[in-house]
């Protein structure tokens, strides 16, 4: 009989809450989506939880129905971190190997990279990745593994993402509350990375900008491992808060307009066999945007989709990619990105990205699609869901590495008797009794 294991992903963003649960059949290695769900989030603000309270209840949702689709509860998760208080930074450990014929083993491997951890960190801050970069055995460098080779000195070099402690111990709150354990934080841009990067692009060099909606997360490859993990304080929604502001329409108004546009802006090209002269006049046809034909009733008068892009869009994608250029010039990083950049997440999807990414950065773009999974996969086929897919790729590559101790789990001790999020069932009923 094959066996399987489950395995669950959430994806708390600034605009949804992604929960996708899937099965992994340990014979076959092959991955099946069994439950999908994706609600607006609540309480969110910047990929950080300002209101536990109603992040939790996000979560709830999200949660609830992704199990009553997959048809059984799951009792951990592998959980997305992203925002601006994620950073980064290359470390190096040496070790002596122990074995008397000094041959390394899987041992001295983790010896080395537990060395390579030993950074001194503020107090606020929690590692959430080691991840080793390469080895050097003796005098013999560029080693991606040393097990079974000989030697007396044994290095590594990791690169390390941290995270701010109160965040993580907030989401890790948000979690238990539901009557779950974290099978692991995953950074967002490595998670993206996990589904959109492929081996040749690894090696070349590249970079992956992953657009939510709150912020945007950078991961850079060279030489096939991990160089650089950043964020950004900025993503998707600043493109509609621009668009309400510039059209003085609502959020919501906005958000449907540009929705609009990203889902005909294939109207919006030339088409095969047609004459640049029919082009034009075409576009100045569908150039109007009827606000009633949106569903908006607001006193606004016909939009120009040309302006909306041009004048409102293009400069707000212009200032993202060019806070990417900014951190990759920092860092010396544009010589050696030559696989250019792939942008994933929901704003991968906006009208004209991909152009504005090749001329700000001058490098090669496109825009990430996820892996072919086998299960419930129709509507996850987007880059807004890379996310969440790589989570789940994530947690097939190392659900048997992880590492973080875990404590006890109030909320899955009473979730049989309280169902989810259970204080505050309890608090409820304490609530009930007093007189």
């Amino acid at each position: 009989m094959p066996r399987s294991r489950v395995i669950t992903a959430i994806d708390l963003g600034t605009d949804k809450c992604t929960t996708l649960i899937a099965t992994l059949d340990e014979e076959t290695n092959q991955l099946q989506v069994k439950g999908v769900s994706a609600v607006p989030s609540q309480g969110i603000r910047k990929s950080q939880i300002v209101d536990l309270e109603k992040a939790v209840s996000t979560m709830t949702e999200s949660l609830d129905a992704a199990e009553r689709m997959a048809g059984f509860d799951v009792k951990s998760a592998y959980v997305s971190v992203s925002g601006t208080h994620i950073k980064s930074q290359n470390s190096k450990g040496v070790v002596a190997v122990a074995s008397p014929n000094q041959e390394i083993n899987h041992t001295d491997v983790e010896r080395v990279i537990e060395a390579a951890r030993a950074i001194s960190l503020p107090a606020d801050r929690t590692v959430i990745h080691v991840i080793p970069r390469d080895f050097k055995v003796d005098s013999q460098d560029g080693i991606k593994d040393p097990v079974g080779m000989n030697g007396v000195r044994l290095e590594s070099e990791a690169h390390i993402i941290t995270g701010m402690t109160t965040a993580l111990k907030n989401l890790e709150k948000c979690v238990q509350d539901l009557g779950l354990e974290v099978d692991g934080f995953v950074f967002s841009g490595l998670a993206a990375a996990e589904v959109v990067v492929s081996e040749t692009e690894r090696e070349l060099g590249v970079v992956v900008v992953d657009i939510g909606a709150g912020s945007t997360s950078i991961s850079v490859f060279v030489e096939g491992t991990l160089e650089l993990s950043a964020a950004l304080p900025i993503g998707a929604r600043h493109i509609t808060q621009d668009i309400a502001l510039g059209c003085r329409v609502s959020l919501e108004t906005a958000e449907k307009i540009k929705l609009n546009l990203t889902s005909n802006k294939d109207l919006m090209k030339l088409r095969p066999g047609e004459s640049k002269e029919e082009f034009s006049k075409r576009k100045k046809q569908i150039d109007i945007i009827n606000p009633s034909d949106l569903g908006v009733y607001e006193t606004v008068e016909n939009l120009s989709k040309k302006k909306i892009v041009e004048g409102i869009m293009i400069p707000r994608m212009k200032e993202i990619f060019s806070m990417v250029l900014k951190v990759l010039d920092q860092n010396n990083l544009m010589p050696v990105v030559p696989a250019g950049i792939i942008i994933s997440g929901g704003g991968a999807e906006t009208i004209e990205i991909k152009e504005v990414a090749k001329r700000v950065l001058n490098l090669p773009a496109r825009i990430g699609m996820p892996k072919e999974i086998k299960g419930l996969t129709m509507d996850i086929h987007k880059p807004s869901f890379i996310n969440s897919i790589g989570l789940l790729e994530y947690g097939k590559q190392h659900g048997d590495k992880i590492s973080r101790s875990k404590g006890v789990n109030l909320g899955s001790i009473f979730k049989p008797l309280f169902g989810r999020n259970p204080f505050e069932k309890i608090s409820s009923i304490f609530k009930s009794l007093m007189p």
